[in-house]
């Protein structure tokens, strides 16, 4: 369950995503299948293969890619690779 995301958040991720640019949603989130973790970052791009690109960079494996009809496919970062490439990336506005 995602709350605490503002709706020109979502809409500002989904204008990047469009534009080819890797975009970044950082908002809190809730699963059950992932007890202690309060947040997730989710990082998409209308271009397959960059994306691809950019999460090789962060040792992510393009099978972990969330593929999405609506064309916002992405991945969900979560925990300490969350905030080690948020670190990484110069996000820090994204952790919290």
């Amino acid at each position: 369950m995602a709350f605490g995301l503002k709706r020109e958040q979502l809409v500002e991720w989904k204008q990047k995503i469009d534009d080819g640019e890797v975009a970044f949603l950082t908002h809190y989130w809730q699963d059950d299948r992932f007890p202690g973790y309060n947040t997730v970052t989710k990082v998409g791009c209308s271009d397959l293969s960059k994306l691809a690109d950019w999460g090789s960079k962060h040792s992510l494996d393009p099978k972990w890619i969330h593929h999405r009809k609506d064309g916002y496919s992405h991945f969900d970062l979560i925990g300490d690779r969350q905030k080690a490439i948020l670190l990484k990336e110069g996000l820090l506005e994204h952790i919290w």
